[in-house]
């Protein structure tokens, strides 16, 4: 028996890439209900069709909710006989945060705010909310945000009674929506040259699948107020530009240089140093347990941590880094990509 048998799961911002992954992944097992939650009626109506289409048998169990994560009342309605919720909903395109950094505010930290409130209000047993390496030593508002987000959730677990609390940590989802691959290979199909920012930029990059071993992981072995990361793989952008190109009958010598967007960094750190000094390492996967000394500091003023000057962060460019044919090999490996050589339309554009 699966710890989801005949559980109700409530995914918001349910929608996107991961909430679609999900459904990919338990609709056919012995989960009792599925509930997306998202703003967007046109999403779910395709959503909706697109697995009444693939998985007729067991469509029934997904149930849609219009809803806003800024709008507490929303969350409560659907809320209600939810056992665990898996918190996706994020503004999370790096360029329009910086542009509207309110509106990252209220979606990702209000919201976030909000969802917890809701969940621990109707007792939901476990809430994992999805993070982003650039909450991590953050420069930009998404990562800003986000790293809000985290402070939040393990501010929240301290007093969530039966209610766990956690946060996962990830980095470049490949292919999910607003992801780079997808552009490049629309650019390599019209002939245009591919744009990439920096071909130095590393990045790590993971799979839809590996997204959501992260978040299972995370409920089956954290503990109220970590943060779990995974031990992720890297490359530089040059690299998984070369890749998709040569997947895709682009031409490396036309890869266009646009330079760094605003707010980017040239890597991005999934553990901070001070973070790596009290993580366990729990084989493919990091945690971070939280910080749980209350406000009485001057017992605390007395006593230092030596590691904290010895271990360093981990970060896209200490990782493991993938040359070309790995990447291309990891690109190649995906769903979505299998269906785009096919020529199969894909759920999530």
């Amino acid at each position: 028996m699966s710890l989801f048998k005949d559980k109700v799961l409530l995914i918001t911002g349910g929608t996107g890439s991961f909430g679609n992954a999900v459904l990919n992944r338990f609709l056919k097992t012995d989960i009792g209900e599925i509930r997306i939650f998202s703003r967007d009626e046109k999403k779910q109506d395709d959503m909706r069709h697109a697995f009444q289409a693939r998985m007729p048998e067991v469509a029934n169990k997904v149930k849609f909710y219009i809803g806003d994560v800024r709008n507490k009342s929303t969350l409560k309605y659907a809320m209600k006989g939810v056992d665990y919720v898996f918190h996706a909903a994020a503004l999370k395109q790096v360029p329009s945060c910086e542009f509207f950094p309110m509106e990252a505010v209220k979606t990702n930290v209000i919201g976030t705010d909000n969802t917890l409130d809701a969940a621990i209000d109707a007792s939901v047993k476990c809430v994992i909310c999805l993070s982003t390496d650039k909450a991590a030593y953050p420069i930009n508002a998404m990562g800003i945000t986000k790293a809000i987000e985290e402070k939040i959730a393990v501010a929240k677990s301290r007093m969530s009674g039966d209610t766990k609390i956690c946060c996962t940590r990830y980095g470049n989802v490949m292919c999910s929506r607003g992801s780079v691959i997808p552009l490049w290979i629309d650019q390599i199909r019209k002939g245009n040259p591919i744009t990439i920012t920096e071909p130095k930029m590393t990045r790590f990059i993971m799979s839809l699948e590996e997204a959501v071993d992260l978040v299972l992981f995370a409920f089956e072995n954290g503990q109220n107020g970590d943060i779990l990361v995974q031990k992720a793989p890297a490359c530089t952008i040059q690299t998984q530009a070369e890749a998709v190109c040569e997947l895709f009958g682009g031409k490396n010598e036309e890869i266009k240089v646009i330079g760094i967007r605003h707010g980017e960094k040239m890597y991005e750190t999934l553990l901070t140093k001070e973070e790596c000094a009290k993580a366990e390492d729990m084989g493919n996967f990091y945690r971070v347990p939280a910080d749980n000394r209350d406000l009485n500091y001057d017992k605390y003023f007395r006593e230092g941590d030596i590691k904290r000057a010895t271990i360093e962060e981990f970060n896209s460019d200490n990782t493991i880094r993938l040359n070309l044919e790995d990447t291309k090999a990891k690109i190649a490996s995906l769903e979505y990509i299998q269906n785009e050589l096919n020529g199969i339309p894909n759920i999530v554009k």
